[in-house]
């Protein structure tokens, strides 16, 4: 039995949920981390010492970092469509999904955390427009790449929309304001469209 390990809220196990649901795999999703506890447990630290999600267990195997999580998924269970055989076309993947955590997380994470996680009297304003402005930068690159391509790594859908989507997802229903990204918008649309992203795409974002 393949089993998650963490909470829907968490954009990093909404990456692992996206691959698992877009190959149409058997899971069991089980809640950690927030509100629910049991990554400070040692059964959970035994799997994964960071105390973070999420953590894939399959026949064995025990996985945590979600990029590489969404990798193996994609290695195992989709070679040729989310995992690329060429190994170019799969670095123009795998570019992206790094980007996702160097640049776009990064750049994100202050103005999430403060405008839907912090209560308003307790928010840094300028931190949260600063993290707004990062994330524009990043945004503007991503939009000018998908007025070239159709998806992120060139010509098919692929892991890399699996870890980008769910964060851009999460950007495009902020509350926050946001410039036009017209190409951006169109890919997450056919993103939001699938039924694979019903789950890894919850609204309202918390």
């Amino acid at each position: 039995m393949l089993v998650i390990w963490g909470r829907i809220t968490s954009v990093n196990v909404q990456k692992v949920v996206y691959a698992a649901d877009v190959l149409g795999l058997d899971y069991e999703r089980r809640e950690a981390g927030g509100a629910f506890g049991v990554v400070g447990t040692p059964e959970y630290r035994a799997m994964n010492p960071n105390g973070l999600v999420p953590t894939l267990e399959d026949d064995g195997l025990v996985l945590w970092e979600s990029n590489a999580i969404v990798r193996y998924l994609a290695a195992k269970h989709g070679a040729g469509s989310l995992w690329p055989v060429d190994p170019g076309a799969r670095a123009l993947a795998d570019r992206w999904m790094d980007w996702q955590q160097t640049v776009l997380n990064k750049a994100m994470g202050p103005v999430f955390h403060g405008l839907v996680r912090t209560a308003p009297d307790k928010r840094d304003a300028a931190a949260v427009e600063a993290s707004r402005a990062a994330t524009e930068e990043a945004l503007a690159m991503l939009d000018e790449h998908l007025g070239r391509n159709e998806w992120l790594g060139g010509g098919q859908f692929t892991m890399a929309e699996c870890v980008v989507g769910p964060q851009v997802h999460r950007w495009l229903n902020m509350p926050v304001r946001r410039e036009a990204r017209p190409h951006v918008e169109r890919w997450y649309r056919e993103l939001a469209e699938g039924t694979a992203s019903q789950q890894a795409f919850p609204l309202p974002i918390l």
